[in-house]
């Protein structure tokens, strides 16, 4: 297995999980919160699908599915459009709110297969290309892909 395949397969995994954990469940579920401070499975879904949405839009050079394919419209969530959840308080979480899972698993999909997409083009050579200047060392596209992955484990590790 080349590289590519080998994230394509951890892209897959998570995918396995949030179908696993969301699939079927009422707002009821999606919405609860077992302690005031904790997060809902509607926000966890929709934070990690958030940030693979910017982060792989941002290093294949295009516009989030958010925005272009008229998610955030859908979402219709009372946040600023480029939210990922990041920093999201307490009462921030309980407001994401979904009408059901079919929308969640809709974009999480349509995110998904646009990552896998990109994800099989990769040559282990463009891994080491320098995606984000701000952080020393440099970001390179092979660490911000695993930092997705990661990011949606630990999404994912929250609602086993």
């Amino acid at each position: 297995m080349n590289s590519a395949g080998l994230l394509a397969d951890a892209f897959g995994r998570v995918r396995e999980v949030v179908h696993e954990t969301v699939a079927g469940l009422s707002p009821a579920l999606l919405h609860a919160r077992l302690d005031p401070r904790a997060n809902t499975i509607a926000w966890l879904a929709w934070h990690l699908t958030r940030i693979q949405d910017d982060h792989i839009a941002d290093v294949a050079d295009e516009e989030q599915l958010w925005l272009s394919a008229g998610w955030a419209d859908r979402f219709a969530l009372p946040f600023p459009e480029a939210a990922t959840g990041y920093g999201h308080t307490s009462k921030q979480v309980a407001a994401v709110k979904v009408e059901s899972a079919d929308l969640l698993l809709g974009y999480y999909d349509a995110v998904h297969d646009r990552t896998v997409h990109f994800v099989r083009g990769l040559r282990n050579v463009d891994l080491d290309r320098v995606v984000d200047e701000s952080w020393s060392p440099p970001v390179t596209l092979g660490v911000r892909l695993v930092s997705v992955v990661a990011e949606e484990c630990a999404c994912g590790g929250s609602w086993l």
